[in-house]
């Protein structure tokens, strides 16, 4: 995760802090490269023993995923307050889980698509990089840029 400017309101994530964070949600959006383009999907995810899981069917993500993309899993949230947010992205290799004992876990862990339709292919990234931080949400005054206090009506009411 890119960060030039650190804020003193940001925070940058541990390794456990992540994971606690993925924890804590189970909607997440994952990008990958299919072809020569970009491509982001929202899934629904378990972490689990180190890496996430996650289901999908036929289709681009599918194809995508069987070529071998690495990819990217991001995550967002905040706290009850609104007050303070969090980011974390997990960057890692997919493969498809065929063991059964491995599919049943997914299923006790509460894995089940949200959407109808064949959503029988189970996913598991392995990160090879995760990162997130947590930053104090910065009021609209802070990021709006002041009204120009010169500025004057003219005679058609326009603004300079």
């Amino acid at each position: 995760m890119e960060n030039t400017s650190m804020d003193p309101d940001t925070t940058e994530l541990s390794v456990h802090d992540c994971w606690k964070y993925l924890q804590s949600v189970s909607i997440g959006r994952i990008a990958l490269i299919n072809g020569e383009e970009p491509e982001i999907f929202p899934v629904n995810y378990v972490p689990n023993y180190g890496t996430v899981l996650f289901r999908t069917g036929p289709g681009t993500k599918h194809d995508a995923l069987r070529d071998g993309a690495v990819i990217a899993l991001e995550a967002d949230g905040f706290n009850r307050y609104g007050t303070v947010a969090w980011s974390v992205i997990l960057k890692g290799s997919p493969e498809f889980v065929t063991h059964p004992e491995d599919i049943q876990e997914a299923v006790e862990a509460g894995l089940s698509p949200w959407q109808p339709g064949a959503k029988d292919v189970l996913v598991r990234v392995t990160p090879t990089e995760i990162t997130g931080r947590r930053f104090v949400i910065a009021p609209p005054t802070k990021w709006w840029p002041p009204l120009d206090p010169t500025a004057t009506d003219d005679h058609d009411g326009d603004t300079h």
